[in-house]
């Protein structure tokens, strides 16, 4: 049987989980009867609720041409399309031998798409580029092709990677053509692009085992299992095998007690694998990604790519409110440390360090969504948290203070794209290209500093009435900015413990817009709401009417207030100042001060000040 092994990379919902699904179902993978569920590759929880792909998976088809004499055996692997997970994708991309670039008929490469060609190319990998959604009603597939043209010239790509096979698909209808005007069939072109335009792995079969651990999984009973391609010789279930890390140093010695391969979406045990396969080993306690796994006698390490450096950090700290420990049950510093290290294990693109503050950790990553992931995860695992504003990571350079800066994309109807550029010019964001992209769009592009643009994403749905699309990658560590203005506006801060009364409530919504509701339990430094004016201001929500003769309480059920302003977890993030923690609980989410205490708050900013 042949094999190839490919990956599978687009831009963030341009339907390459919903087109390998009609691989597998095409493939007979699926039996016709069979019930799967939609976007089978994205599994986890939070995969499906946001609808995108956060972990790479490797899955395993088999297919044969009609009428052919030899089966194929293709290796596909699903990888994340947010750059925010980029250091998967690295990864991922050193177990392939080709790619299948998938752009949107309409909306073309986008920035992610533009990360993930540009470290496949770099590979030297050769792409197959398929124009998706090409049955939508404003899709303009002939100029989405010149500009994946221009984009792999920008990309610096030989001669022989411009020369790629184009086809035009619709994921959900399942079909797949060289004619741009099809609009009906089967997958069958896209089967046959694969086979005869990504090569057979070219791999030593007769040298030792050796093979590259690019992804890490735990199992309750196996431990720890290490995915990656087998890059030379023959793996045999029960033989001895050693880790190497990097620089060629052992990290430990063992036996491979279980090897997997896949099929479908399944781990199949197998008693040998052989070079080309991608596997995944169990027997080993301390190996871990980009460790070199092989025989005994091997004495070299496998180059493994680099990975992107973070440019964001948080300090994950035990939650101190007064309502700690009533909604979690891991609220120990102990249990929050073993959780972020088992995280930092599996996650190379994130970094754990111990904080200067006490029962405290600083957790490092490549953006507020990576983190935020990793956090909506733990309070999902019953932990209670409190989280700090995200900073950026300094570096130094010939004396020079240089930060990160990202590329910003942005598609916003033309009446609001002079809104948009002042505000990026308030968070010193440079514009860089300006163009109309169709239907009274326009598509804006800047380099900011990673620094201007935290908390912005919701402002800037609010500046576009909900129809802006904005896209950030990193671009680079340039010179300092200087000082940037966060938010405008001061909070509404609780000075008393207990239940929001709908009557204090009504008096203090004139003075903002309050997060919180009538009968909701608050404490005294909690936020409940953004002030109208810049100053943060203390208020009593517990408030109620003083009852006479005259004043019956049975008038406060006319109270009517307006709903409250609720955040997510990452608007909230975003929208702390460094005095500020967000308290995260499986509950609840609550915004305070980091010093609930009014007198301990005064001393904190009369220091700040200093």
């Amino acid at each position: 049987m042949s094999l190839r092994n490919v990956a599978i990379i687009a831009h963030v919902d341009h339907g390459k989980t919903t087109l390998v699904d009609q691989l597998f179902r095409q493939s007979g993978t699926f039996r016709e009867n069979q019930r799967v569920e939609e976007r089978a590759m994205d599994s986890g929880d939070l995969e499906k609720e946001r609808g995108i792909t956060i972990l790479a998976k490797p899955t395993s088809i088999e297919w044969a041409p009609e009428g052919g004499k030899e089966n194929y055996r293709i290796n596909i692997v699903d990888t994340p399309g947010h750059a925010d997970f980029g250091a998967e994708v690295e990864r991922i991309l050193s177990m392939v031998d080709g790619v299948i670039l998938l752009v949107d008929a309409a909306e073309g490469p986008m920035p992610q798409t533009k990360f993930v060609t540009g470290k496949a190319l770099g590979l030297g990998l050769r792409p197959i580029v398929v124009v998706n959604k090409i049955d939508r009603p404003d899709g303009r597939a002939s100029e989405v092709l010149d500009e994946v043209f221009d984009l792999f010239v920008n990309l610096d790509a030989n001669d022989e990677q411009l020369d790629f096979p184009v086809l035009y698909a619709s994921g959900r209808a399942g079909y797949a053509s060289e004619d741009m005007e099809a609009r009906d069939g089967d997958l069958t072109p896209l089967f046959k692009a694969i086979v005869s335009h990504v090569p057979e792995p070219d791999l030593d079969p007769d040298a030792d085992f050796a093979m590259l651990a690019t992804l890490l999984d735990r199992d309750n009973f196996l431990g720890r299992i290490l995915t990656g391609r087998v890059e030379s010789g023959r793996l045999e279930t029960g033989m001895p095998i050693k880790a190497m890390d990097v620089n060629g140093n052992l990290v430990e010695a063992g036996r491979a007690t279980k090897v997997f391969a896949y099929n479908g979406l399944e781990r199949e045990p197998v008693l040998h694998a052989k070079a080309g396969d991608i596997v995944a080993i169990a027997g080993l306690t301390e190996a871990t990604v980009s460790n070199t796994i092989c025989h005994p006698n091997v004495t070299a390490p496998i180059h493994a790519q680099e990975i992107d450096p973070p440019t964001l950090s948080m300090t994950f700290s035990v939650n101190d409110s007064p309502y700690a420990g009533r909604e979690g049950d891991k609220v120990q510093s102990r249990v929050i440390r073993d959780r972020l290290e088992r995280e930092a294990e599996t996650n190379v693109a994130i970094r754990v360090t111990e904080s200067a503050e006490r029962d405290a950790f600083e957790v490092a990553g490549r953006g507020e969504l990576q983190l935020g992931v990793l956090i909506e995860n733990m309070r999902r695992e019953g932990f209670e948290l409190s989280i700090s504003r995200p900073r950026v990571l300094f570096r130094e350079e010939n004396g020079e203070r240089m930060e990160p800066y990202e590329t910003v994309v942005v598609d916003v109807d033309d009446e609001f794209s002079g809104t948009v550029v002042e505000k990026m010019a308030l968070r010193k964001a440079e514009m860089t290209d300006m163009r109309p992209s169709g239907g009274g769009k326009t598509r804006l592009t800047f380099s900011a500093p990673s620094r201007g643009l935290i908390g912005y994403h919701g402002e800037f749905l609010s500046d576009t009435r909900g129809t802006g699309i904005m896209n950030r990658l990193f671009e680079k560590y340039g010179p300092y900015k200087g000082k940037i203005e966060g938010r405008q506006n001061g909070v509404l801060i609780s000075m008393e413990q207990g239940e929001a009364m709908a009557y204090a409530l009504n008096t203090i919504e004139e003075r903002g817009v309050l997060f919180i509701g009538a009968n909701e339990k608050l404490y005294q430094g909690m936020i409940i709401g953004e002030n109208a004016k810049p100053q943060d201001l203390e208020v009593n929500p517990l408030k109620s009417k003083q009852l006479t003769n005259f004043r019956a309480s049975g008038k406060d059920e006319g109270i009517r207030l307006t709903p409250p302003r609720k955040m997510t977890l990452e608007q909230a993030i975003a929208y702390i100042q460094p005095d500020e923690l967000v308290e995260v609980t499986p509950k609840s989410i609550r915004l305070r001060k980091r010093h609930l205490d009014p007198h301990e708050r005064k001393r904190a900013s009369r220091k700040a000040e200093d």
